[in-house]
């Protein structure tokens, strides 16, 4: 049994850290994730919606603390149960977005790996039954160095990865997993190879029979009771086929669809805001001058954004902005880019810089 825990030991305190940094390089991708999971469509809870980035934060520097005391041995009571508590509530929501189906992607490991939700559920299954066993023979957890060398690793752990969420938070990832990172060509990204499996789906109709909602396949829609009620049609995915890594990049100007243009054109910069009214005032003060001083240079520079008009003209007028807004989809931008504004340099569709407002001065205009 000794042998057993510290061979759980390691493999646990192993993975709570390679996961709690994943997602620590990219907090502001995890909080998109427990906005899903805080919305009505999961566990309604959208009153913690605004808090989202703070608790994403908490969250995974507690994800890689735990996995530091588990290693080191420190407090052997508190970092077991914290262990068991913690994958208790992950194996419940990830059972919970399973089996309803409602987030296609857990976010356990931010966008270095995609796990589907029935992937998700039984890695925390897995998790559950290496941390109970580390919970009934917690007595073999033995701290690996003195106390005061034990408690310098955690409160080391802890500084460094407040550190770590501080700088990315107000630069950028230092790792990028998106499928937006600097080298990739969109219109590649999106070309799906000859032959590819296509998604096969089946038409669901959805009846009001005798005041509850019955959902009926093609086939069976023949059979639907005279007196029910049409009250909806959704496509159930019975396989999935390829997906490209990008999917959804559109630009829109005027209701028109500027996106093979713009991304067959050389020196084009995207200032992205994929809600400018979430967007950071000191950010977009200074978009302006940098406008200028890239148009100077002989580049295109334009807005991206998933405001309306009217936030767009309010915005532009309030911080004297004299570049084009386009319309893209918010979830797209989101993936882009995580600061709120930042810049996407593009030469045909080839990103070569990516940055934050904070680090604006430092994009290279060649």
């Amino acid at each position: 049994m000794k042998v057993l825990t510290q061979l759980c030991r390691i493999f646990v305190g192993v993975l709570f850290i390679i996961s709690g940094l994943i997602k620590l390089n990219d907090p502001v991708g995890f909080s998109f994730k427990l906005q899903e999971y805080f919305g009505a469509e999961v566990l309604n809870l959208e009153f913690l919606i605004p808090m989202a980035l703070g608790l994403a934060v908490v969250i995974v520097i507690f994800e890689v603390l735990v996995g530091v005391m588990l290693l080191v041995g420190f407090k052997r009571n508190f970092t077991v149960w914290s262990l068991l508590l913690m994958i208790a509530f992950f194996t419940f929501l990830t059972f919970y977005s399973a089996y309803f189906n409602k987030v296609t992607d857990c976010g356990c490991f931010g966008d270095a790996l995609h796990l589907t939700p029935w992937q998700s559920f039984t890695k925390d299954v897995v998790l559950l039954v290496l941390i109970l066993v580390l919970f009934f023979s917690k007595q073999h957890i033995k701290p690996l160095f003195p106390k005061t060398v034990v408690n310098a690793i955690v409160g080391l752990s802890l500084v460094l990865s407040g550190f770590m969420a501080w700088y990315v938070l107000n630069h950028l990832p230092i790792i990028d997993f998106r499928a937006y990172k600097v080298g990739t060509n969109i219109q590649q990204g999106m070309q799906v190879p000859e032959g590819a499996p296509k998604t096969v789906t089946e038409m669901i109709f959805i009846y009001k029979v005798n005041g509850v909602d019955k959902e009926f396949t093609e086939k069976e829609v023949a059979n639907v009771p005279a007196d029910a009620v049409f009250v909806d049609r959704k496509d159930k995915i019975i396989s999935q086929g390829f997906v490209p890594s990008i999917h959804d990049f559109t630009l829109e100007f005027n209701g028109n669809d500027e996106t093979e243009g713009i991304l067959s054109t050389p020196k084009i910069i995207l200032v992205i805001s994929y809600d400018l009214e979430k967007a950071s005032d000191e950010g977009l003060s200074k978009i302006e001058a940098f406008n200028k001083k890239a148009q100077a240079q002989g580049y295109k520079v334009i807005g991206a954004t998933a405001s309306s008009q009217d936030i767009v003209e309010a915005k532009k007028k309030q911080f004297g902005l004299t570049l084009d807004y386009y319309f893209c989809d918010a979830t797209t931008l989101k993936t882009i880019e995580r600061a709120n504004p930042s810049i996407v340099v593009l030469n045909k569709g080839t990103i070569t810089q990516k940055a934050h407002w904070n680090d604006i001065d430092t994009v290279a205009l060649p």
